[in-house]
Parts: C-alpha cells; structure tokens; sequence
C-alpha cells in the first residue's frame, strides 16, 4: 500500500471532484457532502456534479445541468444521466484545478477522467463501490462478472492514486489491477455529532409519529439502499424465525427499514407476517433520533466496501451484526462491538436472537460501540483524503522536474483553458 510521506503543504491547493451521486441518499453521497462542507481556502475542494436531485447551494458545489436525465430502469431512486461533458469541462477549467478527483465510474466519473488525462492533472479517485461484486451477487454470472472486471480494471489503469475505504479491500482492488503502489488508505469517518446517542428518545415521541412501530419492542434496525446486492433476501428469510422465537420468548421485536430500492415490495410481502416496518427515506435529526432509538443493527450485505451506516449505527450506540465479507467486518469489533458474522443463515439467526434477548450486553455492546467510533470524525478522514493529493501533486512535479518537461500543464501550474 501507498505510505504517505512528510511534504512541505501546498497552499492553495486546488481539487476537483467529479462525481455521479451527490444529491441522492446513499453512504457515498453522504460523505461527499459532509467533505464538501469542511472546505476552505487552504483546502480548496470543488465537487462537480450533474443530477436531477436537488444538490446543497455551496458556492464549491457545481451541479451542471444534463442534456438528458431519467430514473433508472428498475430503481427510481437513482439517476441514469447524459452528462453536458463541454459544460463540466468550461466549469473546471475555470477552476483551474491542480488534481482532479473521479468518485463514481459513471458517466460524470468518465468525463472527469478524460479531464484529468487531457489536461495533464494528476488524477485520483476512491474505490467506493465494488461494482464487480455487485454484478456477481446480482447475476451469479461468471462471464459478466469477468466484464465488470475487466471494465472497472480499464477505467482505474490511468489513476496515480486510488484510495481505499478500508485496508480490508486491498486484496479486492487488486484483483482489478489496483496494487499497493497506487493504492492509498483513506480512514473511516462520519459526523460522530449527527450520530451520537444524546439523540435516543427515551419519550418514545418518535415512535407515535410512526405508524405500526411500538415504542415498547426490541428494535433491529436497517439502514440502505432496499436492493438485492445488500444481501437482503436472506434477512428477510431469517427475521422471520427470529420474530417467531423471540416471541415465543416472550419478547416483542421489530425490523425497522429505512431507505428504499427495488427489493423493496417483495421484501414487504415477504415479511407481511413477521412484524417489520418500512419507514422509507429518513434524514438529518429524524434519522438521527431513528438510529439512536433502536436496539441493535442488522446489515447483511457482503459487497460494501465500508458500510458507513454501520459506522452511524455504532455511533450512535447500536450493537451491529455484519457480515465477515466485505468492508463492514473493518469497522466491527466482534462480541464488542457487534457481531461479525460467516454466511450460514442460522448464525445470524442465534446472533440476532442472542442481542435481541439480552439487553444488559446490548447494553455494553452500544456503550463500546459509540466510544469506538468517537476517534472516526469526518474532519480526520478529510485531512487523510487532502493529504494523499498534495502528496500525489508533489510526486507529479517532481516527476516533471526530472524529466525535464517544460511547458507541461503541471510545470505551469493550474491547468488553463
């Protein structure tokens, strides 16, 4: 992996990010957002966009208009987007960017790409998401599995640096061509205030405002994108014996899903019977208070490359149950924190039962869980993220200097238009 190295800062420094999710509700956007906002001149950080979702009004966040732009085929909630690729790049050229960063392999991710590679910037990006994965879990295809592989492989070839949510997805990354001496570790972290346990209703207000949610039950809760690849078919086929056998216990338990996707109808047919409520989109304060005020923390999938909601959850006191495939497991200090369990439904059923039935160590689980997550502030991660640019800009001129290049876009600084 990329070790990082003591340079003299580049003040100012100037990045741009391309990326295709911003305005919607997902981890990645979340963070992109929260980075956005700890900007500043010395840390001079411009997102480009292009959504139909409506993006924060921050003087360093350019939603570019699209020349056409549709809900995805089969789930709503995202954007399927033509990009306006001429107005992004007036728009970064007037930026003058020193490295431009790419955060999403889509269309807008493609046209920052080519940016960087025709201006001569040095350019970087986030392994966000692992697309390979999803079309495995998806599909179970091998052959379209091998394309993903090979796709997502062609678009990181020309990228200095890639960082990794987690050291745990190193192996993946470089199963695309990603080696550890392009690879850089960018540390978890959330707004450890946004997500706090201060925000538990002890009232059970939330709860009335909520129909079908008692405010007496063991709550489990979901937080996602409501969708196959998040391994959600198999916790709809396990909560039902685990309502059953906490009920036959004595214990009234609820599944709380928050979010939405196109799992999202046969998931509640499938779990008619069996007692789980499905809140939609929640945010700011109201999922804030949703986190804090359940119990315990279900998150199955095994294609996340962080899982940052299960970084919310834990700060916000909740025991998370994992799976030990995928990011997730990173963040989980196992019968600490939570529980990281292997695939075969039946430990996931014990495991659940054995949180929903023991509140003294849900208890000791949620006060580990939060102090954990206390250190993993988003201003920490977004040091870790600007430190791996100036580094990757130093590294880009000297190269220069060496090679002895003048007139090179980076030789002369920003890159015009």
């Amino acid at each position: 992996m990329f070790v990082s190295r003591s340079y003299p800062p580049l003040v100012p420094l100037r990045v741009a990010l391309f990326t295709d999710t911003l305005g919607d509700v997902n981890g990645v956007s979340r963070f992109l957002r929260s980075i956005a906002e700890l900007a500043s001149p010395e840390r001079d950080l411009h997102v480009l966009t292009s959504t139909r979702f409506e993006c924060a009004a921050r003087s360093n966040i350019h939603n570019i208009p699209a020349l056409a732009s549709c809900p995805m085929p089969g789930y709503a909630p995202l954007d399927l987007t033509l990009p306006n690729a001429r107005a992004l790049w007036a728009r970064a050229d007037e930026l003058r960017p020193h490295a431009v960063h790419v955060s999403t392999p889509g269309p807008v991710g493609l046209v920052g790409r080519r940016y960087a590679l025709r201006r001569a910037l040095p350019l970087l990006g986030t392994y966000h998401t692992d697309f390979p994965a999803y079309i495995e879990h998806l599909f179970d295809d091998g052959a379209l599995t091998w394309i993903a592989r090979a796709a997502v492989r062609r678009f990181y070839a020309p990228f200095t640096r890639v960082l990794a949510r987690t050291g745990a997805y190193a192996p993946h990354m470089a199963s695309v061509g990603i080696g550890p001496e392009r690879l850089a570790s960018l540390p978890p972290g959330i707004d450890t205030e946004l997500f706090h346990v201060r925000h538990r209703d002890t009232t059970g207000a939330i709860w009335r405002a909520i129909p079908g949610v008692r405010a007496t039950s063991v709550k489990a809760l979901y937080v996602g994108r409501v969708s196959v690849e998040k391994n959600l078919p198999m916790l709809a086929r396990i909560w039902a014996r685990v309502r059953g056998a906490a009920s036959e216990r004595g214990i009234d338990a609820q599944l709380l899903i928050v979010g939405d996707g196109p799992y999202r109808a046969a998931m509640r047919h499938a779990l008619a019977p069996h007692d789980a409520c499905f809140l939609g989109f929640r945010h700011g304060a109201e999922l804030s208070t949703i986190y804090a005020s359940c119990d315990l923390f279900l998150f199955p999938s095994v294609t996340d490359t962080l899982g940052q909601v299960v970084m919310e959850a834990q700060s916000s006191g909740l025991p998370a149950i994992v799976s030990d495939r995928g990011g997730p497991c990173a963040v989980v200090d196992d019968g600490r924190t939570g529980l990281v369990l292997g695939a075969a439904p039946e430990r996931w059923i014990e495991g659940a039962l054995r949180l929903i039935t023991d509140a003294a160590r849900r208890r000791a689980m949620s006060g580990a869980a939060h102090a954990k997550m206390r250190p993993l502030t988003i201003e920490r991660s977004f040091a870790a993220f600007w430190n791996v640019h100036e580094e990757a800009i130093v590294d880009s001129r000297l190269c220069i200097s060496q090679k002895h290049k003048p007139g090179h876009a980076l030789a002369r600084g920003p890159a015009r238009r």
